[in-house]
């Protein structure tokens, strides 16, 4: 299972404009084909993308309320710290950055989608990594 790596704090930090979302982190190869098939997708609906190189994790804004059901192998929900202070909606460097900022998309990813585009993802790397 992927651990929380990007602190709940600078999760935080950096949900400007949804600042009740949670936060759904995976390993960033598994995320990256998760936007391209959300991306694709008919809802071609995907929100803000939080990418942490140095974790090598993606964090996917979904609606609040999310973690509280969340069971996708390899992956963690996350209720950032909601007791911060008012988010600017940008990060400094170090620490993640934005993959898809939020004045780019859609307020939050819908879970739903999120959840069948992550199991895609991870049937296509399965595969991708068993033709070698």
């Amino acid at each position: 299972m992927v651990e929380a790596g990007m602190e709940t704090s600078r999760i935080s930090d950096a949900l400007g404009t949804c600042d009740a979302c949670d936060v759904v982190i995976v390993p960033t190869r598994q995320g990256l084909e998760a936007v391209d098939i959300l991306r694709r997708g008919a809802s071609e609906a995907v929100g803000p993308v939080l990418h942490d190189d140095g974790r090598g994790t993606l964090g996917f804004l979904v609606p609040p309320g999310t973690a509280a059901a969340w069971d996708v192998p390899g992956s963690t929900c996350t209720e950032p710290d909601r007791r911060s202070p008012a988010p600017a909606p940008r990060l400094p460097a170090p620490g993640p950055g934005w993959l898809l900022p939020p004045e780019e998309t859609d307020p939050a990813t819908d879970p739903a989608d999120l959840r069948a585009a992550l199991g895609e993802a991870a049937r296509l790397i399965e595969a991708a990594d068993n033709c070698r």
